[in-house]
């Protein structure tokens, strides 16, 4: 019986879209449920007048909520004993401890309430009977302080169909006539972060234009200038409270929370939400925008603490009435560094300054002051100096801005009362390059490290740098959900997050949001391979394995997947969908066709073919449709976000954001003018050079080259390879294609080629590989162009097909085109060892996914001597070794985790082929303490690559089958792919497509 209410519960709860929440909300009546409305009539609402005021402001939004869904909105109302209520069961709502309804209903009922009293942020919601004096039952939603009342009623508005992103992504809402809550109703424990956050930063030029159109008279009273006044505030107070998050870094550049506008401090406590200051602004005041307004003398603790104590005791004094993080410490002006005279011991003497004067103003122990010492860059190494702070500060350590946290808590630092937090990113400005222009981080990712955070005991704080807030709407939302309830998210669902959310924000059925869950993870994993301020017109090779035909190829699929859907959809959800989904998808593979097209245009241009010219009109018919979607974003539903995608994101000079948009650069040749070598180019498969005449990509010396040449073998990635024949100039000619060899095969064989159809591309293969004998065989493939008033021009490939043959019994990855690459996730064995073994993580990293040793804690919180560890195995069959030497080259691409941890345990794993011995490595180079390394950064470097790529020689390897091995030594390392070079591994990106596996 309890199953199959179970099942009708879950059956009548179908269109409840909330995100991670077991479902209190039904649409239909049934046994066992509350009305909230049912045949027009509506359950009425009721509160204390003596509960919080954010709570009040919370219920009359819940009331809206009912209102948006059923077209009915109930009555709200301060309960009193004279009130007089209609035979509908009411709602009764209020905090414990503070509201004198729900003392009185509790005290009425006897209803247990120890499973939240105390609890930070804790909430249950359930029928009673018989509440209060002549009311037979209700549902009663009791938060156990002023965040859990609110929590819980933005839980049930979710449920009910309200998006937290109504406002701020135009999410609307599912109609529903009817509208019931389970008996059993609701409830959450304290969320697993007690505080989780965002930080809006770098909110120049999109969110800032954006705010002084929409929230200000075209003047603002704020000294700065700045936007950010109470009206735009209470907007995403409600936004953050609806997605459970509770603390703020308010936007910074030329702003100042607290003057900015002088209700936003209230207001903020008024609503609920706890403020703090950046890593850069110690002791609740904006700097340095306040001290050069405010300020006396120099920022310079060493010449001037006593200006700087005074400024910092006003900040303390006007943040005293209102919940609030200190930040302590202090940086330099505009994010900097100290100066180089800044020593530990002048540090040391800031925070206890600090300290006195927070004890000042609040009188005694400040233990229980909530306060952060935000481990940024060059003051993590303070800390690694020997720099402490008491204990019940909590440390907040970073990440690299790039997604990578830098440090966890140490076993021997998790005990600190004060505990730790993180500071994470997903929008930066700063080295290598700004990127701020869209969605360019995995949730699996995200998860991943944060992940990580948990389980070391970091879960004091979250704050993410949101930047403009839009375009990371579901990024965020994730963050902040992931927070509220680490338990409920693992490795293998976190596509439930993204499903969950496509059929809330949406309304699609579960099918359709399947595959926006596709489209989520291709988009947001090709804008991680490399940020899109990061691209250039050859990042994706332009000749080798095809592989930026295969990005645009992506781009293009997931294009026409997006704009299915989105022609699919209602009018009203077409904005909401277009904000979320389709123009990041459209801008994004815009981005790739402008910087491709170029890439191809300067390859043609160099080889003399006149499509270089068509290349250059497409380039340019891109890179003006860049403006178009801005445009077509900037004029939704009458320009309600104009400015938000304001950033520039194309022409960067160095690491900050350029000016202006700026197309990269591209040639042209002259249609009309021959080419000095005659009417017909050719141009084989892997190389930049043209024949016929002289090019200095045709070989060595540039010039008498011999003919090109193109290979295959039965297990190369593509199973062809192809010969592009083009125009050199505006004579038409025909062509044919002819093989000295009957086991060649020509697709097309001949062709027409003129200006207006520049191009014929011809793929070459082995009509039957059976027919061959083993081993190398040569033909020559001659293409002969005829033209009018032309003599005839014929040029020669020599094309080499080599047949390489597997034992029967052979099962493993197979080489081709003398490379063996392997998606780390596809193991041949993987083997346990004391309890930990290798997880793989869906769709994380730039090709499919990554694979990490699991529990990261196992091991008893130790590493594993090398070659005991877990061990993933690898089965492979090689054909050859790099110039017949017997050496190959093993490349394991790893992310570009930091290591994170105890300074004499840097991350590290090895790597085994058959029974030699182990090689190691410990992939990320030491750096001064809070630095980075070298390699780190740079247009090139590990977080520009999004990969570090780790090359091992292993000698003596000969021709056959093989094992390789890869063994856990320390946690956190996560690999993604293995490329085993045999000889035959070119330069591209990605590397090579996985290699053949025979089962």
């Amino acid at each position: 019986m309890l199953r199959a209410s179970i099942a009708a519960m879950c059956a009548l709860a179908i269109g409840v879209h909330a995100i991670g929440q077991d479902s209190c909300v039904v649409f239909k009546s049934a046994p066992s449920t509350v009305p909230v409305v049912s045949k027009g009539k509506t359950s009425p609402i009721l509160t204390s007048a003596d509960d919080w005021p954010g709570v009040h402001v919370a219920t009359a939004s819940f009331a809206s909520d009912i209102q948006r869904v059923t077209g009915a909105k109930p009555s709200l109302s301060n309960f009193t004993v004279t009130s007089s209520l209609s035979a509908s069961t009411p709602i009764i709502v209020g905090t414990l401890g503070k509201s004198s309804l729900i003392a009185q209903v509790v005290n009425a009922t006897k209803l247990d309430v120890s499973s939240i009293e105390g609890k930070w942020e804790s909430f249950l919601a359930r029928e009673v009977k018989n509440p209060l004096p002549g009311v037979a039952g209700a549902y009663v939603i009791i938060g156990a302080d002023k965040r859990g009342t609110i929590f819980a009623l933005y839980d049930h508005s979710e449920q009910f169909g309200v998006s937290p992103w109504y406002w701020w992504a135009d999410v609307p809402t599912t109609k529903h006539a009817e509208l019931f809550v389970t008996s059993s109703g609701c409830s959450h424990g304290s969320p697993s972060v007690k505080y989780r956050g965002i930080f809006l930063n770098d909110e120049q030029p999109a969110l800032q234009s954006w705010a002084f159109e929409k929230f200000t008279n075209g003047t603002t009273d704020s000294p700065l200038n700045s936007p950010f006044n109470h009206f735009f505030y209470a907007k995403l107070f409600e936004l953050m409270l609806r997605m459970k998050a509770n603390y703020l870094w308010p936007a910074i550049w030329g702003s100042a929370f607290a003057i900015d506008d002088k209700e936003n401090q209230p207001l903020a406590d008024f609503y609920g939400i706890v403020m703090g200051t950046s890593h850069q602004e110690p002791m609740m005041r904006s700097t340095p925008n306040e001290f050069t307004l405010f300020g006396k003398g120099t920022w310079d603790y060493l010449h001037n603490a006593d200006n700087i104590k005074e400024y910092w005791l006003e900040g303390t004094k006007r943040a005293k009435p209102f919940e609030s993080v200190y930040t302590l410490g202090t940086r330099g002006f505009g994010d900097l560094p100290l100066s180089e005279d800044t020593n530990i011991e002048l540090l040391e003497q800031v925070i206890s300054d600090q300290t006195a004067i927070l004890e000042s103003v609040y009188g005694g122990d400040v233990s229980t002051i909530p306060q952060i010492w935000t481990l940024y860059k060059e003051v993590e190494g303070y800390y690694d100096g020997g720099m402490r702070v008491p204990d019940y500060v909590t440390l907040l350590w970073s990440d690299d801005n790039w997604g990578n946290i830098r440090r966890f808590p140490t076993a021997s630092e998790r005990n600190r009362t004060g505990g730790a937090g993180v500071y994470y990113h997903v929008d930066y400005v700063g080295d290598p390059r700004d990127y701020k222009w869209i969605t360019s981080s995995q949730i699996s990712k995200i998860y991943e490290q944060m992940s990580i955070a948990v389980d070391r005991e970091a879960t004091r704080l979250w704050i993410l740098n949101v930047g403009d807030l839009k375009p990371y709407e579901r990024e965020t939302e994730f963050f902040i959900t992931y927070g509220w309830n680490t338990t409920r998210w693992a490795s293998d669902n976190l596509n439930t997050f993204v499903s969950a959310w496509a059929q809330r924000e949406f309304d699609v059925s579960p099918a359709v949001a399947g595959t926006v869950v596709d489209i989520v993870a291709n988009l947001t994993r090709f804008n991680a391979r490399r940020k899109p301020e990061l691209l250039n017109a050859t990042t994706y090779s332009l000749i080798n394995y095809r592989e930026a035909e295969g990005v645009l190829s992506s781009w293009a699929t997931l294009q026409d997947a997006s704009t299915k859907i989105y022609n699919s959809l209602s009018n009203d959800l077409k904005p909401s969908f277009f904000q979320l989904v389709h123009h990041p998808v459209l801008a994004s593979a815009n981005l790739a066709n402008i910087l491709v097209s170029a890439g191809i245009n300067n390859m043609r241009a160099s080889q003399a073919r006149i499509s270089a010219n068509d290349m250059a009109d497409q380039a340019q018919k891109f890179f003006e449709r860049d403006f178009d979607l801005e445009t077509q974003y900037h004029e939704l539903l009458n320009g309600k976000w104009n400015h938000m995608m304001d950033q520039t994101h194309i022409g960067y000079y160095y690491w900050q954001q350029p000016m202006t948009n700026t197309m990269p650069a591209i040639n042209r040749v002259q249609a009309r003018k021959q080419a000095l070598a005659g009417i017909m180019r050719i141009v084989p498969e892997g190389t930049l050079g043209a024949w016929p005449g002289d090019n200095s990509n045709q070989c060595a010396q540039g010039y008498n080259c011999p003919p090109p040449s193109i290979s295959l073998d039965p297990f190369s990635p593509f199973g062809n390879r192809y010969i592009d024949v083009g125009a050199g100039g505006p004579v038409p000619f025909t062509f044919k294609a002819t093989s000295n060899e009957s086991w060649v095969s020509l697709s097309p064989a001949q062709g027409s080629i003129s200006p207006k159809s520049p191009e014929q591309r011809v793929f070459v293969t082995v009509k039957d590989w059976s027919r061959l004998t083993a081993g190398t065989h040569t033909a020559t493939v001659t293409f002969t162009a005829t033209a009018a008033k032309q003599p005839p021009l014929a040029v020669q490939v020599v094309f080499t097909a080599t047949k390489t043959t597997l034992p029967g019994s052979f099962r493993g990855f197979v080489e081709g085109s003398g490379a063996v690459s392997i998606e780390a996730a596809h193991s041949t064995r993987n083997t346990t060892a004391n309890g930990v073994s290798w997880r793989e993580l869906p769709g994380y990293g730039r090709t499919l996914s990554g694979v990490t040793p699991w529990p990261r804690l196992g091991n008893n919180d130790s590493n594993f001597t090398i070659g005991a560890g877990p061990s993933l195995e690898y089965d492979f069959y090689n054909f050859n070794t790099i110039n017949g030497s017997g050496n190959i080259t093993v490349t394991t691409f790893v992310s570009p985790s930091l290591n994170a941890g105890e300074r004499d345990r840097p991350l590290a794993f090895a790597v085994q082929v058959d029974a030699q011995a182990p090689q190691t490595s410990y992939f990320f180079p030491p750096a001064v303490p809070g630095g980075l390394p070298t390699a780190w950064g740079g247009l090139d470097g590990f977080v520009a690559n999004g990969i570090i790529s780790v090359n091992m020689i292993f000698n003596g390897v000969s021709p056959g089958p093989h094992t390789l091995k890869v063994f856990a030594i320390e946690p956190a390392v996560v690999v993604q792919r293995i490329v085993i070079n045999t000889g035959g591994v070119q330069p591209s990106y990605l590397g090579p497509p996985e290699s053949t596996v025979t089962t």
